[in-house]
């Protein structure tokens, strides 16, 4: 059966789990796999989306970053417990551009802005104090200046190929609707719970 574009549903979906999810309804879990095809996952913060795919931002020498630089295939989940749903979605990454990824830069707060430049991320990281030492350190760098974007800092866009919505329901007969990318378009079908 032809669909009309899944980006409707998810949106009204999300709308729903913003008012209703008590933390962070922009959650989203992120699986990514090495070389080698090992899997790994974590939970990443949604922020942008639209009919071109789903945003989020990253630094590039972190643990993901490595495994999105080799390979470009993920899987998003979003788990609303307070509506009982999920959605799945399937992609390829790409790049964001410098301009998007300075513009949301932007937005972030200063000390999140300065923990992005302080921050070896995944890496193994010798005490705490160092940490919050280098972060001190890129306080006083910046002091009274705007802090730019760092060079290893920056977002991926998910182009979905799979979007599936479940509800639950009761019994465990959930509902499951797959839309598949066809073309410009997208193919629904329903799945068995």
């Amino acid at each position: 059966m032809t669909a009309a574009n899944p980006f409707e549903l998810f949106q009204s979906w999300y709308d729903e789990a913003r008012t209703s999810e008590p933390n962070d309804s922009n959650a989203m879990a992120l699986a990514t796999a090495d070389a080698q095809g090992r899997p790994s996952s974590r939970m990443v913060l949604l922020k942008g989306h639209g009919p071109d795919g789903f945003i989020f931002y990253t630094n590039f020498t972190s643990r993901k970053g490595e495994e999105l630089a080799v390979n470009p295939h993920v899987a998003l989940l979003f788990h609303w417990k307070s509506l009982r749903r999920q959605i799945r979605i399937e992609g390829e990454i790409s790049p964001v551009s410098d301009e998007t990824a300075d513009a949301y830069f932007a937005t972030r707060s200063r000390d999140s802005q300065l923990g992005a430049w302080a921050s070896d991320q995944s890496h193994r990281l010798e005490s705490r104090q160092l940490f919050m030492d280098r972060y001190a350190a890129m306080q006083e760098r910046y002091e009274g200046k705007d802090v730019p974007r760092p060079p290893h800092w920056s977002g991926y866009r998910v182009t979905p190929a799979r979007i599936e919505f479940w509800q639950d329901r009761a019994h465990r007969l959930h509902e499951r609707r797959l839309f598949v990318r066809d073309g410009d378009g997208w193919t629904e079908s329903l799945l068995y719970p």
